[in-house]
């Protein structure tokens, strides 16, 4: 009786467990170089972030992603996760750089 009160308790706690997201870091310099510009840590599966002062970065390394990321460069089409990533990347852990000549604005993963 005992062992099933205890495995019983420990199911539940292990089920109330918080999920943890992907951490990512944005970064002043290509290759995840320079200065940090912001940190994201624990962000859901599906959700979109975005620097709210409407800033960018030359890259964002990321940790934690269980399948793949979409980075979206910065200006216009791009803006907050909209019209198709400009880079996807495997999951895991990386770092994505923008292409020459743009930014990095906005990311989700899945």
């Amino acid at each position: 009786m005992q062992f099933k009160v205890a495995f019983i308790t420990s199911a539940l706690l292990v089920a109330a467990a918080p999920v943890l997201g992907a951490d990512f870091v944005w970064f002043a310099g290509a290759g995840c170089t320079g200065s940090v510009i912001a940190r994201s840590p624990g962000v859901s599966p599906g959700q979109c972030v975005w620097l709210t002062n409407g800033g960018s970065a030359k890259s964002i390394s990321y940790s934690g992603v269980p399948n793949h990321a979409n980075f979206f460069e910065s200006g216009g089409a791009h803006d907050v996760c909209s019209n198709g990533p400009t880079i996807v990347t495997g999951g895991g852990s990386g770092c994505a750089t923008g292409p020459d000549g743009f930014n990095l604005e906005s990311f989700n993963f899945s």
